[in-house]
């Protein structure tokens, strides 16, 4: 990470970080990564020791993953919440120790794993730090993931400086996440860190920062559509507006082109097992996008992307599977390839809803509900059936002020559009959809 430091040694009184409304240099930046060597040191953290780093994004949490990094330590990111079982996830990221904040000061446990896995034990080996991450679960039990941390940071060095200040909404646990942080420091930008994901909070920060870049999740968008909270502060610093982690409905597009006509939409798209991808969106329909990165190589099989990265994981630590196929990883994520050559991501194979052998996509069940005048957001999912094996259900949202009479017109309006396999059996009318604490929509139903 010698030319990471560089840059920020070069760079000095640039803005590195705004957190709580707080501005902090990139020597600041430097300085507090310093300080935790010395405390890592002092404490006996040495190289090669796996350490479960638990904390939200925040100025000293994104200083010390520097200083991990940089030591080639094996770090796993968990973001603090009600989910977050601590012995489970110390013990499936094999720590040697557990780091947290207490109102900004790190305190520590020791465990010291005694037996690693395997690939720890490579990266140990050849002095390489390591990243560990979980994936969202959503739908079942989170996979724990090995990243070569060292080769990770390397792939961000041609990088060019530029002047933009980002939001980072995705977590510090989320590949998404960080990849937007080391994209952002190796261009030396300034980074606006969110303590919270409320769509008020959020505009507020930009209006404050004038914040050129907003890269969330489809889901966050459409919560920042509800809220109106946009019309409540001065967005006009916003120059692009990034989507990604799941399928952008099209309705949703529409309703951000209608808002935002002067900012710039794109897609954005990676995995947790390839990291972020270089990718151009289609002209006029940002839903397409073409890969055009040479460090991937892709394929598409029965309508399912697979990729070969540069920036593959390892392996996983929770899982004794055949992950690697010629060097290609399944993503799981079924595509529309169109003549030329642009891809659509449709949706999670993982999703797809069973019905009497008939395959429905959530999201394109979905996409026919948010058409509706009277839905504001909804979620599709399958509900078990003896005979059928699944039937179709979703939960709506209604605008306020409509009737909850009015299911059969949304069923009428659903067979209209779609054959009478994919149109919903059941609504259920709720107050929010279920989501993640990655903001993304919880699909098993109970």
């Amino acid at each position: 990470m010698n030319w990471l430091q560089e840059k920020f040694s070069k760079n000095p009184n640039r803005i590195a970080l705004i957190y709580n409304f707080k501005y902090y240099t990139y020597l600041d930046l430097e300085r507090k990564i310093k300080w935790f060597n010395n405390f890592l040191d002092s404490n006996r953290i040495v190289p090669g020791d796996s350490v479960l780093l638990i904390s939200n994004f925040s100025f000293n949490a994104v200083a010390l993953l520097l200083s991990l990094a940089d030591r080639g330590n094996i770090v796993a990111p968990a973001e603090l919440n009600n989910a977050v079982d601590i012995k489970k996830i110390a013990q499936e990221s094999y720590a040697d120790h557990i780091i947290q904040f207490n109102n900004e000061k790190p305190v520590i446990i020791s465990l010291k794993c005694k037996n690693k896995h395997t690939l720890i034990e490579r990266l140990r080996k050849n002095n390489k730090a390591g990243l560990i991450l979980f994936s969202s679960g959503t739908t079942g039990e989170p996979k724990v993931m090995l990243h070569d941390f060292t080769e990770l940071i390397e792939s961000y060095r041609n990088e060019k400086i530029k002047n933009i200040n980002s939001l980072i909404i995705l977590g510090f646990d989320h590949i998404g996440g960080i990849d937007s942080l080391f994209r952002l420091l190796s261009i030396c930008a300034t980074i606006t860190l969110a303590k919270q994901r409320n769509p008020f909070y959020i505009c507020e920060l930009i209006e404050k920062h004038k914040v050129d870049v907003l890269p969330a999740s489809p889901t966050f968008l459409n919560l920042l559509i509800i809220s109106e909270a946009y019309k409540q502060y001065n967005l006009s610093s916003l120059k692009i507006i990034g989507f990604g982690a799941e399928p952008m409905p099209e309705a949703l597009l529409s309703k951000i082109r209608q808002n935002f006509p002067s900012v710039q939409i794109q897609q954005k798209f990676g995995t947790t097992e390839t990291n972020a991808i270089k990718i151009f969106n289609k002209t006029g329909d940002e839903q397409y996008f073409k890969i055009n990165d040479d460090n991937v190589d892709y394929k598409i099989v029965n309508n399912e992307l697979w990729l070969k990265s540069k920036n593959n994981i390892m392996g996983y630590l929770n899982i004794d599977t055949q992950l690697f196929h010629d060097g290609f990883i399944n993503t799981g994520d079924l595509v529309d390839l169109r003549e030329d050559g642009f891809i659509k991501i449709l949706g999670r194979k993982k999703d797809v809803i069973n019905v009497g052998g008939e395959k429905v996509l959530p999201t394109e069940v979905e996409n026919v509900l948010m058409e509706f005048p009277g839905i504001i957001d909804c979620k599709v999912y399958g509900i078990p059936n003896l005979i059928t094996g699944n039937i179709v259900g979703a939960d709506i949202v209604l605008k306020d002020g409509t009737t909850y009479s009015i299911k059969s017109e949304i069923r009428n309006f659903c067979k209209s559009r779609l054959p009478n396999y994919k149109v919903p059996v059941k609504f259920i009318i709720v107050d929010l959809i279920q989501l993640s604490n990655r903001q993304k929509k919880i699909r098993n139903k109970n």
